[in-house]
């Protein structure tokens, strides 16, 4: 049986790099200005970002990460909690000498970028959050099924039964439970798409990564709550709502030091970068374009 090869677009290379004891695959795009690093969620990898990156990388150096644990980053047993997965990042900008970057990340990512942000300021030149939250603020929410939330995280987050269960159904999984279902926009998530994201979430251990950030955001509360209160974010901060509502927005105005600038992308679900692609690249580069010009 032949693998599966990786997933690439025009104008893109991809990279591998050694940082706090894994292997981080990334890819890079555009040849000028200032650099933006994309954070994915889940259940994504770089690839969520696929019509996103040109967008940016029109006026952008752009660099699109895969997680420890997501993608082709390494999956070697070890930690998969936030603060490890932020160390990741700090060692990354590091080693690319990138820093100061605008820094973007969504959904479970979260906490991840925001531990960044806020223990490596320096690292971060403007923070975009899209459709995400924070644990302590509300994001633990997520796992409440009585209250609405996602069934599907108690799944991930309870020892060995995500590798029962899913072993051999991830492509089912994504697509009738996970991607396609919180979306608005049809077709927004292609077949083509959920292959290339099936691809990694099936290899052995695919899904160590978000087991571990799920698992880290239902504990990681009162850490980010006491990490916001001694450390809030200095640096400009852009909110994109979506499927979400408000919920971005309401997070992050209570854990930066300014004013969050925050936009809404109407008839759009979770998914924003792969729902609404020309829409979030709009809000992201006038944001951007203010920050550098300042």
């Amino acid at each position: 049986m032949t693998t599966p090869e990786i997933a690439s677009l025009p104008g893109i290379t991809h990279h591998y790099v050694d940082a706090n004891g894994t292997q981080l695959h990334y890819v890079e795009a555009g040849t000028a200005g200032s650099p933006i690093l994309l954070v994915h969620g889940f259940p994504e990898t770089w690839w969520a970002f696929r019509k996103l990156i040109p967008l940016l990388a029109a006026d952008h150096r752009v660099f699109a990460v895969d997680l420890r644990g997501f993608g082709d980053s390494g999956n070697e047993a070890g930690p998969y909690d936030s603060a490890t997965s932020a160390e990741d990042l700090h060692q990354l900008i590091g080693h690319l000498g990138l820093g100061p970057v605008h820094l973007a990340g969504q959904d479970i990512s979260g906490q991840t970028v925001f531990r960044l942000a806020a223990t490596h300021p320096q690292d971060v030149r403007s923070f975009t959050a899209i459709e995400t939250g924070l644990p302590g603020f509300g994001m633990e929410k997520l796992a409440d099924v009585t209250h609405g939330g996602v069934w599907y995280i108690g799944m991930l987050t309870t020892p060995g039964i995500p590798e029962m269960l899913l072993a051999g159904r991830e492509r089912e999984f994504l697509a009738q439970f996970a991607g396609p279902p919180m979306t608005v926009t049809p077709g927004a998530i292609t077949e083509a798409d959920l292959a290339e994201f099936a691809r990694t979430y099936s290899r052995p251990g695919g899904l160590r990564g978000a087991i571990g950030l799920y698992r880290s955001m239902l504990q990681d509360g009162a850490d980010i709550t006491a990490l916001a209160a001694e450390r809030p974010l200095d640096m400009p901060v852009l909110a994109v709502g979506a499927g979400g509502g408000d919920f971005t927005s309401a997070t992050f105005t209570k854990v930066a030091a300014g004013v969050v600038r925050s936009v809404s992308l109407e008839g759009v679900g979770h998914y924003a970068a792969q729902e609404a692609p020309d829409e979030l690249a709009t809000a992201v580069l006038a944001f951007l374009r203010d920050v550098d010009a300042a």
